[in-house]
């Protein structure tokens, strides 16, 4: 689907939970090395891009360093690419799933970078992410002792089922958590992707990060 297509269907499912919710797309850029569908994206209005290789994002970033695009980090961050990737100036780190990798960046960076936290809410061994369990206490601690690290909420992957409720439910505990944490200051809840992103917004989701639903049409 296109740029237009997402966002008509974006705006049903955001209706469907509240006429208020405003919801970011970040498109992932993760299916594609080449970045003509990266500019014809642009052209039509998308700002907001996401990587999920810090090799890949560099790459990007230097082709396409003449567009004022907002990059955003999602993939699982080794500590040895930290300072490359701090390095290529991203708007956000969505993926920092763990105190020691935060602590790591907040060594490392220069000044506040935002990032979000993210939370294994589907329990499952093969995903990166916090247990729900400790996430609320390991936000709190990171808000407190970190300055370099700019908490602005949180980011899942759902759960990996056929099952619609038990996708939902992986989306009702991560927006439970983000209530928790709106009055500590986070603001976004990034969670839905090519596959989920209506459940996602209709559980309160206000950032989803799509992909091959999104890129492919620009191929």
């Amino acid at each position: 689907m296109n740029l237009d297509e997402l966002i008509q269907k974006v705006e049903a499912a955001r209706l469907k939970r509240s006429e208020h919710l405003i919801v970011q797309i970040v498109a992932v850029t993760k299916y594609t090395q080449n970045i003509e569908p990266l500019k014809r994206l642009y052209k039509e209005g998308q700002r907001a891009f996401g990587e999920n290789r810090v090799q890949d994002m560099e790459k990007k970033v230097n082709a396409l360093s003449n567009i004022p695009i907002e990059w955003h980090f999602i993939g699982n961050l080794q500590k040895n690419k930290i300072n490359k990737l701090l390095n290529l100036d991203v708007f956000m780190i969505q993926s920092v799933n763990s105190y020691e990798l935060a602590e790591a960046i907040d060594k490392r960076a220069k000044k506040p970078i935002r990032c979000l936290l993210e939370i294994n809410s589907s329990k499952e061994p093969t995903k990166h992410g916090l247990p729900i369990e400790e996430a609320v206490e390991t936000y709190l601690k990171i808000k407190e002792n970190l300055k370099n690290v700019n908490l602005q909420g949180i980011m899942t992957i759902g759960a990996h089922s056929e099952n619609e409720n038990e996708i939902r439910k992986s989306f009702k505990l991560t927006y439970k958590i983000f209530e928790q944490l709106k009055p500590y200051g986070a603001k976004i809840c990034s969670m839905g992707m090519s596959g989920d992103f209506e459940i996602a917004i209709e559980e309160g989701s206000n950032m989803i990060r799509i992909g091959s639903a999104l890129i492919n049409s620009y191929m």
